[in-house]
């Protein structure tokens, strides 16, 4: 089947996707029956998975495979598959199970489309117990929720000493990241933690102005960038690069910030 890419409807298909990765979560959330531990190969200590994860990433791989069976699929949870087209589709289910296990609705579920060049066109950070749904695209972002679709934009803040910063847990930085952000907390005027994704979201909304992480794979990244870039953010490595599908990465609301923020982060940068 070859199809005639739109961006318009790639992104009304990435929104079904987060509906039907939903429709499969929402059964289990405060109402899971086990979790799973995946174990040390994915990162130290307990790893959890649950039913809602297996469950979100094969509903959307169905309905990719029914409508869009040229595209690949990297996912979290399950193999990935070829792409014919030269476009991938990357899932994160669940993106903060260990929120998702304690019931707290600041998990999310994150869907990108990238091109054949590699770069994400389209990403979706849906958090349906808020109602929220953040996304981005080339030259845009927006929020769909209860209260209608708004336009997403970055802050103006441009002074890390003014700035809300976020990362999702600090303690599993190596030693010198923990020094880079070490640095970076004792500048800014308020640190926040255990967001995951959503942090990224906020930015976007323009309530959080820098997110730092490190030891990322592809699915937790994809989606992330055209969000935050099509709020008028900036997304890079700790280089101040082009950001890669996984690692290390920093997103801010300004070039400002930005600049500050990798004083410190070059040290410690992959």
């Amino acid at each position: 089947m070859t199809l005639t890419r739109s961006p318009d409807a790639d992104l009304a298909f990435a929104a079904r996707l987060a509906d039907a990765a939903w429709a499969a979560i929402s059964i289990h959330f405060r109402n899971l029956s086990s979790v799973d531990d995946k174990g040390p190969v994915h990162r130290p200590g307990f790893d959890p998975v649950t039913e809602a994860d297996r469950a979100a990433e094969l509903a959307m791989r169905a309905l990719v495979s029914a409508e869009r069976p040229d595209d690949g699929v990297t996912g979290e949870e399950f193999p990935e598959t070829p792409s014919a087209s030269g476009y991938r589709w990357f899932f994160d289910p669940i993106d903060g199970t260990r929120a998702f296990v304690a019931g707290l609705p600041v998990w999310t579920t994150l869907i990108a489309l990238v091109g054949p060049d590699g770069v994400p066109i389209i990403g979706v950070i849906d958090q349906p117990v808020l109602g929220e749904r953040y996304l981005g695209w080339p030259g845009g972002a927006r929020l769909d929720s209860v209260h209608g679709s708004t336009p997403l934009r970055a802050s103006a803040c441009a002074d890390l000493r003014e700035a809300t910063i976020a990362t999702t847990d600090p303690f599993i930085f190596s030693p010198p990241e923990q020094g880079a952000w070490n640095h970076l907390r004792s500048a800014a005027r308020i640190t926040r933690y255990g967001l995951d994704a959503y942090a990224y979201a906020r930015l976007a909304g323009g309530t959080i102005d820098l997110v730092a992480e490190s030891g990322l794979k592809s699915w937790d990244v994809a989606a992330l960038i055209p969000v935050v870039r099509g709020a008028g953010g900036l997304a890079t490595d700790w280089r101040g690069n082009a950001p890669k599908l996984g690692g290390q990465i920093v997103c801010c609301s300004s070039q400002a910030v930005l600049d500050q923020a990798l004083l410190a982060l070059r040290r410690a940068a992959d």
